[in-house]
């Protein structure tokens, strides 16, 4: 991993470098390894091509990863004006809103402001788009209810939870793998599901304070098994570690016998070996797109792991170039980085501010 990435390369890196990840999976997504070689030759998919309509489209993996940022950057908000905040809370709001872009109608007691839905994400246009969006997510968030570890909503344990948890390592909660547990259990109430989420979470906060990618692991592996119902994750993730250290040439084959990434311990244990085995971000991500299962979310982890270890240097630039909602993306990594300054205890930010108009605290 880089040395000297300063926390700005490293949160944009994060951001970027999922969707980029994500948008190199989203053509390949529901095609088999041999239908991929068929097309695209037997290297596989090299560069970024047409899906849903242009070169470059993100899918619902990065637009949930932009509503998981939104929402702590409104939580941090509403603890700095009123000085308390539940992250869980202010993300499935945040979340109603992603909801709301899908087409769906969201519970009048979710709608909170005079101006619902409000905020400066809900108005970029193209995250309106609906990009194959997880049925899960859907009918989760369509509930009523609070969906938590204690109390589920579901026993799903599918990638869609895990897949959009990078941002909460982006932000300095005091213990970010319970923080990514419960935002994971908004919507998926197995194990499995929501522990993934919180293992990812907590994997992107010590990549983010500059910890090699090793330690990371084992600071994640620790905080894992304190947790009820860790053992599916556990195994996924000895899986990935076992692979990466016998030493072979990385293959899709070698990939695909870790899973498919449908479900969540597939998709972290996928995202792991490619991540341990890339020689630089480009050929993990590339490694991570190439094969029959969930290309999208397993590359958007990736891009994840990769983009914080080494930077948003490390993405090459003609990926980036034509990416969907590059600019956005970035801004929002800039105001995660922002939200990262100390306050003192009586600079209580005013709900008039320019920063609450684009995060207001609800």
């Amino acid at each position: 991993m880089t040395a000297g990435v300063d926390r700005r390369a490293r949160i944009a890196g994060c951001l970027l470098g999922g969707a980029v990840g994500d948008m190199l999976g989203a053509p390949v997504e529901f095609m088999t390894l041999s239908e991929i070689r068929e097309r695209f030759g037997t290297t596989g998919l090299r560069e970024p091509v047409e899906a849903y309509g242009r070169v470059g489209a993100i899918t619902d993996d990065t637009q949930m990863t932009l509503f998981t940022a939104e929402g702590i950057l409104r939580g941090h908000n509403r603890f700095m004006a009123k000085g308390i905040a539940s992250a869980s809370s202010v993300v499935r709001f945040a979340y109603k809103r992603w909801l709301h872009t899908q087409g769906y109608a969201v519970p009048e007691a979710d709608r909170f402001g005079s101006s619902w839905p409000d905020g400066w994400l809900i108005d970029q246009g193209e995250l309106h788009a609906r990009r194959a969006p997880g049925n899960t997510c859907l009918s989760a968030l369509a509930d009523e209810r609070h969906g938590s570890v204690d109390e589920p909503l579901n026993d799903s344990k599918g990638c869609g939870a895990v897949m959009r948890a990078a941002p909460i390592g982006l932000f300095p909660f005091t213990d970010p793998f319970r923080t990514g547990a419960e935002i994971g259990a908004l919507t998926h109430g197995h194990p499995s599901g929501y522990l993934t989420s919180g293992y990812l979470a907590e994997l992107i906060d010590a990549l983010r304070r500059g910890i090699a990618l090793d330690h990371a692991i084992e600071s994640a592996d620790q905080a894992l098994g304190s947790w009820e119902g860790a053992a599916e994750t556990e195994e996924a993730v000895a899986a990935a570690m076992a692979l990466a250290e016998r030493g072979d040439e990385p293959t899709p084959e070698l990939v695909e016998s870790l899973g498919a990434g449908w479900v969540a311990e597939e998709a972290l244990a996928i995202a792991l070996y490619c991540s341990l085995v890339a020689r630089d971000f480009e050929d993990g991500v590339l490694l991570a797109v190439n094969h029959s299962g969930d290309s999208d979310s397993t590359g958007a982890i990736t891009g994840n792991i990769l983009g914080t270890a080494l930077g948003v240097q490390a993405i090459p630039e003609r990926w980036l170039a034509v990416l969907e909602l590059r600019e956005v993306i970035a801004q929002i990594a800039a105001d995660l980085d922002r939200h990262h300054e100390p306050f003192d205890s009586d600079d209580v930010w005013s709900t008039t501010s320019p920063d609450w108009e684009r995060y207001p605290g609800w």
